[in-house]
């Protein structure tokens, strides 16, 4: 079609040169457009299987004329195994890839600042909501694509996600050179006190039990009973930054499930003993937007980074301290999401749902 097109519009002289730099355009667009696809689809394995099949793979190499390097790479993981509890291994180089760029731009995806953040205090994110991947969160997060550490110089981000992903091999040293680090208090508790400051740890509060009411249309956090990161917060004297991702929900569609029904117990059950809840969700087809598949849609995810609030350093804290804090830090995500939500597609009567 492009190469028709092209031949139909030749002629003489400006036609010619017209018609070159038209399907020189058509060829560029398409090309981005397929690598956007890529490094989302690379993304999405990831998220889902790369861990599992690492495991399978190195297993297997035990097994073969090989076993030597499998046996190399599971000493160093003895020796390395504490790396994720002590600030990890991240990368410059790998959170620069390009690959992350075209992963923005599949979406795309933005980062917004509304507040400078002071390098001598260490910062606890609670990012809203958690969606089916926290795509948002990788993205601005775990990588320079929306420009992080231009936005806030000096501020070093940490993702926290589950611990138990830094069990698995290769996974675990590719999460940690974006800057990943396991949910855990151990891990927290290094970064927060023997890491210096300008540390700012961004936790998906909602977790698995937020993924579950994850839906397009539907703004709801998981947030009145999580307390333990205001714990954590008092204990160390970092500063609490409401997040809240425009968009995050909309990009997965998922079957929902009522309380009291199987598929909610099972769930539930998941969640308790594993630490995640497995959902049945789609997104769009690998080589059509009208079909089911992995991929997300292509819909705008705008994170909101909102304004400090000062916490100060309690090694103690009372349950009494815990709920103020923890209801200032509520308060502040509601005022964050109505003044931004008109600017970004909805409505000034749609309004935040605290569970």
């Amino acid at each position: 079609t492009l190469f028709l097109l092209f031949f139909l519009s030749l002629g003489t002289g400006s036609n010619i040169l017209s018609a070159l730099q038209d399907l020189f355009w058509l060829l560029k667009s398409k090309a981005e457009k397929q690598l956007q696809i890529i490094s989302v689809l690379q993304w999405v394995l990831t998220f889902l299987v790369m861990g599992i099949a690492c495991t399978l793979i190195l297993m297997y190499i035990l097994c073969t004329d090989c076993w030597a390097i499998a046996v190399l790479y599971l000493a160093w993981l003895v020796f390395d195994w504490n790396t994720p509890k002590k600030g990890g291994r991240r990368s410059q180089w790998v959170r620069n890839w390009a690959i992350w760029r075209y992963f923005r731009d599949y979406f795309p995806i933005r980062l917004v600042k509304t507040h400078n953040l002071l390098t001598t205090r260490n910062y606890i994110f609670g990012y809203h909501p958690h969606g089916i991947m926290g795509l948002g969160a990788f993205c601005n997060f775990s990588t320079e694509a929306t420009g992080v550490s231009q936005k806030f110089p000096g501020i070093r981000p940490y993702l926290a996600t589950l611990a138990g992903n830094f069990r698995m091999p290769i996974l675990r040293d590719y999460l940690m050179s974006g800057g990943i680090c396991p949910v855990n208090r151990d891990s927290i508790d290094y970064i927060l006190s023997k890491n210096g400051s300008g540390n700012a740890i961004i936790i998906v509060v909602g977790g698995a039990a937020e993924s579950l009411n994850s839906t397009p249309g539907k703004n709801s956090v998981t947030l009145k009973n999580r307390k333990g990161f205001v714990k954590l917060a008092l204990r160390h004297g970092a500063d609490l930054v409401p997040v809240y991702s425009f968009g995050e929900n909309e990009v997965y569609k998922q079957v929902i499930f009522e309380e009291g029904t199987w598929g909610r117990w099972v769930q539930k059950k998941f969640q308790k003993h594993i630490g995640f809840a497995p959902c049945i969700f789609h997104g769009r087809g690998l080589f059509s937007s009208n079909t089911w598949g992995l991929l997300p849609y292509s819909k705008p995810i705008t994170t909101v980074v909102g304004e400090p609030i000062t916490i100060p350093k309690i090694d103690n804290p009372s349950q009494k301290d815990v709920d103020f804090y923890h209801s200032i830090y509520v308060d502040s995500l509601i005022k964050l999401f109505d003044k931004y939500k008109s600017k970004f597609g909805l409505p000034e009567t749609e309004v935040l749902e605290v569970n």
